[in-house]
Formats: C-alpha cells, structure tokens, sequence
C-alpha cells in the first residue's frame, strides 16, 4: 500500500484549506454573505461565511493533484460524483449564506446532488440478514436508490445543524472522517479510495479549524456544512454498498452526534408540537453551554462523545456477534439518559429517568 500518497493527501489539503481561508474571508465581506447577530447566535459581530468554500476548494484541488499519483483512477467515479455532486451542494450553500434561500430550494439542491452521486455509482444495493451465511441475503432493488438518497439529505442536514459554536462541525466531521478513514483500513478488500478521499476531507477541514476554532475569525457557512455532511454521507457508505442490517450501524454510530441531536430535535418539536423546520436554542451544545460550560468546554466535550460514538463503530467493524448489539443497545441507553439529563428532549420530559428514581424509590421503601 502506498501509505506516502495518504500522507501527502492530508498534508496538500491541509495547506491549500489554511491558504484559501483568508482568501474566502475577504470574498465573504465583499459580497455580503455575513452572519449578523440575532437571538439564536452566540456571536456578538457580524462573520464573514463562505469559509466552507475553503475546505470545498481544497478538498478538489488536492483530489486533483494527488490522484494521478496513487494509481486509483480505476476507481474513482464515484469520487467524481462526489466532486460534481458536491459542487451543487457547495453552491447551494453559497447562495444560501448570501440570499438566506427558503427551505425548499435548499432541499431542490441537496436532492440533485444526491441524484449526481447515486447516478455514478452510490447505491446500497443489499441487505444481509445478520448471522447468516453470506449467501442468505436479501436484495431490495426497488428501495436501495430512495434509501441511498435519504440517507445523503439526511446526512447532509443533520452535519449542518450542528453548526451552531465555534469548531464544532469541522471537528466532529473530522472525527467523523477519522473513524470512516480507521474502518476502511480495517475492511477485507482494502478501501484505498476511501482511505485516500478520507485523508484528504480531515486535512481540508483541519486546515479550515485552524480559523475556526474559538474564537472564530469566520464561519464556514451553509456552504462548508452542507458540503461535510454530503461529503461524509457519501464517504460513510462506499465501503458498505453491500450491507447487514447490524453492519449498516456503523455508518449511523461513525455519524452519532449529527444525527442524534438532529433526531432528537425533530423528536422534541414534533412533542412540542412545533413544525420541524422551526429553528430552536434545545439543541445539544445549547443545553451544555446552558448549564454553565464555556463554548471551548462544550465543543470539546462533544468531540469526546463524537470519538467515543466513533470507538463503537469500530468495534463494530470487526466480527458480528450479539454482543454488538448489547453495544448498540447500551449506546442507545446512555444515549436517551444523557439526552433526558441535560434537557435536550425537553426539561420536563424525561421518562426513563423518571422510571429509574421511582425503580429506585420503590426498591428503598421495600
């Protein structure tokens, strides 16, 4: 394996992302694509966005210089889609941060890219029955193109609303594409054009972190979050095109931070009986910083629950048995317990907890 070109994958992007940050800076205030301060930001002046376009550009350009290199174009048309695709989404996002498009203009864009990527090859095409032979399988050809596109809009939104403090989504996709890089490694064939596509994404969006990390000197706007979370939608699933029900966990686990706060959101609006695309101040690193931590401390504080979410997609790669789904189980536990403790459902919804002190009263009075 030609471990060099990975190195130097990350390295290239890492660079051109630090040198076109300033760049897109400058660009963002000379076209007015600035995020004012309003009563859902925690900033208290006007950033310059655009900076996802940074991370968009260097991601590109890298791909382009190094790929001739690593003997891998045989395998690159669905990098290709995830480039044409992600050119949709990047611009999308663009437009977005200058014009503030509606909703649905959004979704018009994230659905063609989604359509670019499927038509070059991204499609989860099979699902295994978990602890059966390999031949035991069953194919869903009529659902594998709507249940790819799904997941791509999904992945995609749910990378973006976490865009809420400093750091927070360039870290967490970096963790995210950390863990993607680690499980194609692991997996039996190799992943190299994953590996590489991986290495290249975290340089690009570490590059970008350096601006980013609190206190900003810019945001990366819809344009970097939205092209994250595509990017990493696309990454997640390429090594998984042929899946088991247990095994397509991995890529749900790798992404657990961007879409458990994004489910629990709709889940405690639709409680609430709020529309869901009704934007709100509940959101995980709103409930942390609420309860006294600094935006520093919240952001690291999800880092640690993104690698550990991403710990478990790893254990989760290697050789199913049923202890991977007690994991998953225990994961989805903790998980409800430290949603109900800080509030993320609802401050007054927390039925497990609630279940557990009445357990525990009644066990005490016998």
């Amino acid at each position: 394996m030609n471990w060099w070109i990975y190195v130097i994958g990350f390295a290239a992007a890492c660079v051109l992302s630090i040198l076109m940050t300033p760049l897109m800076k400058k660009l963002a205030f000379k076209v007015g694509a600035v995020a004012m301060p309003n009563h859902r930001t925690v900033h208290k002046k006007p950033m310059a966005q655009l900076g996802g376009l940074a991370i968009f550009a260097a991601f590109v350009l890298t791909y382009f210089i190094v790929t001739p290199f690593s003997g891998y174009e045989d395998k690159s048309h669905i990098a290709i889609g995830l480039i044409l695709g992600g050119t949709i989404i990047a611009i999308t996002g663009a437009l977005d941060d200058r014009f503030n498009l509606s909703p649905k203009v959004k979704l018009l864009g994230q659905l063609l890219a989604a359509g670019v990527a499927v038509a070059f090859g991204l499609e989860i095409d099979v699902i295994r029955i978990p602890f059966l032979s390999s031949e035991q399988f069953i194919q869903y050809n009529w659902i594998s193109i709507p249940l790819t596109i799904v997941w791509i809009v999904g992945v995609t939104n749910a990378v973006n609303l976490i865009d809420g403090l400093d750091g927070l989504s360039a870290g967490v996709s970096s963790i995210a594409a950390g863990t993607i890089l680690v499980t194609a490694i692991m997996m039996n064939p190799l992943q190299p054009m994953v590996i590489l596509l991986s290495a290249i994404l975290i340089g690009s969006s570490l590059g970008f972190l350096f601006f980013n990390f609190h206190p900003a000197k810019l945001f990366m706007g819809d344009s970097g979050a939205l092209f994250l979370g595509y990017a990493l939608s696309i990454l997640s699933i390429m090594g998984y095109k042929q899946a088991t029900i247990v095994s397509f966990l991995v890529p749900v686990l790798i992404l657990g931070v961007p879409l458990s706060d994004t489910f629990l959101a709709i889940l405690r609006r639709k409680l609430n009986n709020k529309p869901i695309t009704v934007a709100d101040k509940e959101h995980l690193h709103h409930c942390l910083m609420n309860m006294g931590f600094s935006m520093r401390k919240t952001v690291i504080i999800i880092y640690g629950i993104a690698f550990t979410f991403g710990l478990c997609a790893i254990l989760m790669t290697q050789k199913q048995s049923w202890w991977t789904i007690l994991l998953v189980l225990l994961i989805l536990v903790v998980l409800e317990l430290g949603a109900e403790a800080i509030g993320v459902i609802g401050k007054k919804r927390k039925p497990v907890l609630n279940f557990l002190q009445r357990a525990m009263g009644v066990s005490r009075t016998k």
